[in-house]
């Protein structure tokens, strides 16, 4: 029997979802306030258009709410009452405020299993929606104390349906590792590009990739990430004041070197710089892996139509697997450094095939 899953939101992950879940054989009906967004998601493949009162549309095995956070409590009530036998789960980045929302609505809780997918783009809307756009990515289900074995069963099942890697969590487990690993990177990337607002432009013209890598996300819906860290508030401060504490010795480290004798402050530096090295080797690799070191093979790219294309169907054709790839235009210069991260054991013959092909390597 087909698996009927009804999503109320079409924005990013809504659709994003209801197009992994059709396309795993899934049932999926689409709701959402805008008539045009609900109508794009339907286009997009998303699932079909739900009927309201239709009494041949039958009632959902699982219920999805892709709601604003602060208003997902809410939502996830007023499902858990229109479908009674329905399971119903929110994807909210946060969880605890959604919980207590929802418990102070009076709603049966039992069939009420929260969760959040660790995926998102810089865009948002139903048009970046992407049917891969969980796959390999990590899934927390988050059920609380009143939720159903089998409740959190099916909310596993469908996490795993959309190409998920699934742990679980509490839900002040869950807040308190997003305030570290998504809510604060934010923060930090917003706060650093920031800096740039009033440089001039041959100051800005300067920028490369480590300015790139840092202000990615920095990009980001600033109504949604509002949201966001107004409903994690308290795991949120928490992380940024031992930040605060770690930045105010930097800056008395910076101090001391200013002021001429600079005693103990290359210690505080170099501590600094090493944490965040022992911070970053712990950071899972491809498909949720253990880290992995890459060996990166760094190629001029002629700045030309089809010429990254011809470099990677040459990587391909040498027999190697390309784990990670980043692109940096050398300012002014026809040409862009391609830094091709692979295995260790093969770059060195990586290299050696590429030259062969007329590549030149940098570095």
């Amino acid at each position: 029997m087909t698996t009927r899953v009804r999503i109320v939101g079409t924005g990013l992950i809504g659709t994003s979802l209801g197009i992994a879940l059709s396309r795993a054989g899934y049932a999926v009906s689409l709701s959402d306030p805008s008539p045009t967004a609900v109508a794009l998601a339907r286009d997009l493949g998303a699932g079909s258009v739900a009927a309201q009162g239709d009494p041949d549309a039958g009632e959902p095995d699982v219920v999805v709410v892709a709601a604003p956070p602060d208003v997902a409590g809410g939502v996830v009530a007023d499902e858990l009452a229109a479908w009674p036998r329905a399971v119903v789960t929110d994807v909210a980045s946060v969880k605890v405020a959604v919980l207590e929302d929802v418990r102070s609505r009076g709603a049966d809780l039992s069939r009420y299993a929260g969760s959040h997918p660790m995926a998102g783009r810089e865009r948002s809307g139903a048009v970046a929606a992407r049917g891969d756009l969980f796959d390999g990515r990590a899934w927390v289900v988050v059920p609380h104390e009143d939720s159903s074995p089998e409740a959190v069963a099916v909310v596993q099942e469908l996490a795993r349906a959309a190409g998920g890697t699934v742990s679980t969590m509490s839900p002040a487990e869950h807040d308190a590792a997003v305030a570290v690993v998504s809510h604060v990177p934010q923060l930090a990337s917003s706060l650093v590009a920031s800096r740039l607002r009033d440089l001039t432009d041959p100051a800005v013209s300067l920028s490369g990739q480590g300015i790139r890598d840092v202000t990615r996300i920095a990009a980001s819906d600033p109504q949604l990430w509002t949201q966001i860290l107004a409903g994690n508030a308290p795991a949120v401060r928490t992380v940024l004041a031992e930040m605060r504490d770690e930045l105010a010795e930097v800056i008395a480290a910076l101090d001391t070197l200013a002021d001429g004798d600079g005693i103990g402050a290359r210690e505080v530096l170099a501590r600094i710089v090493s944490h965040g090295n022992a911070g970053h080797a712990r950071i899972p690799g491809k498909h949720g892996a253990a880290p992995t070191a890459y060996t990166v093979v760094t190629v001029l790219v002629p700045d030309e139509p089809g010429e990254l294309a011809r470099l990677l169907h040459d990587v391909g054709d040498a027999g190697v697997n390309l784990e990670d790839l980043h692109l940096e235009h050398g300012l002014g210069q026809p040409f862009g450094l391609a830094e091709v991260s692979v295995l260790p054991s093969v770059a060195e013959r990586l290299g050696e095939e590429l030259q062969a092909r007329g590549w030149r390597l940098h570095g």
